[in-house]
């Protein structure tokens, strides 16, 4: 059996590798750093990213990109979204023909705002099936093998099915979905919210008050999505609801954990500095301020959370700033009153705003 390339060797890259090793997979783990790498194959561990958790024997990390995709039936991708681009562009260029492209990075590019499959299909011309790997997913809980439930999302329902088969297993139950775009965009948005609610929990303010930030900031991300053409029941799914209440509530959420220390006063500076990972949320809340604009799509709890780590304002003072807002009904626009929401036509976006049904 052709390996798998697993291309990243950070925590999630890693228990994904381990995951798959784990299946009786051979399995190729590029590793960026080569110090890395010759750690992982003497210790059989992820020292700076996952450690004490052990990678089986059927795992084989380099420091070669080129080695590990070269002969490969399936790449996974899980490299911070700020070099997405850059590594993806050199695997492409190797990878065998046919072969699906698998983002397991939850992101957007910053500058282009672009979500990574459009990244991977402006890189191939559309010419190879890509797809997005997504939902509430710890990396050392997945790694440790504990019950994980998770989306696969791809265009063609064939793509997503057959990487369903080839990636599931008893611990790791996989669903899958042809909304790309809701998949990756509750993926990205989700580590925004999380960074907010790091600033109510680091400010004290109680359980209440995390409670109403992950429900609107639910609604928030439903807005953008829906406005970029995603399905709004997308979000209430695992790519969604369920990643944001995990990445929101869990303990070893890096993004509510960098909200947390924000809100007890600590730089972000320092914070950022203190970790070899990567707090997606940071980027992510610069490009989704970005694309709200652009969309003309109203972001109340993602602008506070970009003035306090761009613009230096007070949490206390942002927190309030969402309290002080005019007050509204929860209704969405386009909602039937007192009934359930009107759908929004699939794939329709902002331009011609929502046909209802």
């Amino acid at each position: 059996m052709a390996p798998t390339a697993v291309v990243g060797a950070g925590a999630w890259g890693s228990a994904l590798a381990i995951h798959l090793a784990r299946l009786g997979r051979a399995v190729r783990l590029w590793v960026f750093e080569p110090e890395l790498a010759a750690l992982i194959a003497e210790r059989r561990e992820n020292p700076w990213y996952l450690p004490g958790v052990p990678i089986p024997p059927e795992a084989t990390p380099t420091s070669s990109l080129e080695e590990v995709v070269a002969e490969a039936s399936c790449v996974i991708v899980a490299v911070p979204s700020h070099v997405f681009r850059g590594v993806a562009t050199r695997l492409v260029a190797c990878a065998p023909d046919g072969v699906p492209v698998v983002s397991a990075t939850k992101g957007l590019e910053e500058g282009t705002q672009q979500r990574m499959s459009e990244i991977l299909d402006s890189l191939t011309g559309g010419t190879r099936p890509v797809a997005a790997l997504s939902g509430p997913t710890f990396a050392l809980e997945v790694a440790q093998g504990l019950p994980t439930a998770a989306v696969l999302a791809a265009r063609e329902p064939e793509v997503a099915s057959g990487l369903q088969q080839a990636l599931s297993s008893p611990s790791l139950r996989f669903y899958t979905q042809t909304d790309l775009v809701g998949v990756e965009l509750g993926g990205a948005l989700k580590n925004v919210m999380a960074i907010a609610a790091g600033l109510s929990d680091g400010l004290e303010l109680g359980t209440n008050a995390r409670a109403a930030l992950l429900t609107r900031g639910l609604a928030e991300i439903t807005r953008l999505g829906v406005a970029l053409g995603a399905r709004p029941a997308t979000f209430a799914g695992l790519a969604g609801l369920g990643d944001l209440v995990l990445t929101c509530t869990g303990p070893l959420s890096r993004n509510r954990r960098l909200g947390i220390e924000l809100g007890q006063g600590r730089p972000l500076a320092e914070i950022l500095g203190a970790t070899r990972a990567v707090v997606e949320g940071v980027r992510t809340t610069a490009a989704a301020l970005a694309l709200g604009a652009r969309h003309g799509v109203s972001l109340p709890i993602t602008t506070e959370v970009g003035a306090v780590l761009f613009e230096a304002k007070p949490p206390r003072q942002a927190l309030a700033s969402l309290l002080a807002r005019q007050a509204r009904t929860e209704e969405e626009p386009g909602e039937a009153p007192g009934g359930p929401p009107l759908i929004a036509a699939p794939g329709r976006g902002r331009r011609g705003r929502e046909h209802r049904a």
